[in-house]
């Protein structure tokens, strides 16, 4: 093969590698944590991110129904398991971060009260992601069992599609309180609304969050998700984690080859 022909061949695939881009599903918490992680990875490998967040649910739903996507980081163990089952996974669920939840108001409400305020009269509407595809609007549900105040705030509750819209439920004021991944608040997008409290740890199961490779995409872009996924348990990405407020299993759990 002539030199020029080489060289022209050798740019294209220089080329190619550098276009490249997959898309990872992220639950709506990682909504800030994942963009820092993706831009760090992007300027370590070349790769580009697309991220697409909502409910682990629904992401599930859509990847089982062919969704493009190439990784996919849940907020819990579940959802993980059920694709792995389902033969739509290239790698064994991982848990990459171990989340928190608060209890999140910017109408004034006091909050030094715990989730025992939520069934206080001046409260009327009490925002929950949605238990049915969203991991933290099933513990936010625990939390109130475990408080005994359930039953007060049948009739408050507003169902969110994800954590993404409770937090718009509760910076328009739509409503008093909202239950929220402590991830939203300390982003540099939230930090400065309203006020929030956590909630003890002993009031819902620990929030174990996990990561698997997807056979949606292309062979390439099951290499690159692999690749970003191993990229989850770098010293930057763990430092990323760490100020969104999550907790994350040890280094040596999070970097072993999968």
């Amino acid at each position: 093969m002539k030199p020029f022909k080489l060289i022209v061949i050798s740019l294209a695939f220089a080329s190619a590698l550098a276009a490249q881009t997959i898309t990872v599903a992220a639950a709506a918490n990682m909504k800030y944590a994942v963009t820092d992680i993706a831009k760090a990875f992007t300027k370590d490998t070349g790769i580009d991110v697309k991220i697409i967040t909502g409910a682990s649910g629904k992401l599930t739903q859509q990847i089982m129904s062919g969704a493009p996507y190439d990784a996919f980081l849940s907020a819990d163990v579940e959802y993980p398991a059920k694709l792995a089952q389902s033969g739509y996974t290239t790698t064994p669920s991982q848990v990459y971060a171990y989340g928190t939840l608060i209890l999140w108001s910017d109408t004034g409400v006091d909050l030094s009260k715990g989730v025992a305020i939520v069934a206080d009269p001046s409260v009327k509407k009490i925002a929950v992601a949605n238990p049915k595809t969203a991991p933290y609007g099933i513990e936010a549900m625990n939390a109130m069992k475990y408080y005994q105040v359930a039953d007060k705030t049948a009739g408050k509750i507003i169902t969110a599609e994800s954590i993404s819209q409770v937090g718009a439920y509760v910076t328009t004021k739509a409503v008093d309180v909202g239950f929220m991944a402590k991830s939203i608040v300390l982003s540099p997008e939230m930090k400065n609304v309203g006020k929030w409290v956590e909630v003890d740890g002993k009031a819902y199961n620990p929030i174990d969050q996990a990561m698997v490779g997807l056979k949606n995409g292309s062979p390439e872009n099951q290499i690159a998700a692999k690749k970003f996924l191993r990229f989850m348990g770098s010293a930057k990405s763990q430092s990323i984690l760490r100020a969104s407020g999550y907790n994350i299993p040890t280094t040596k759990s999070m970097s072993k080859e999968k």
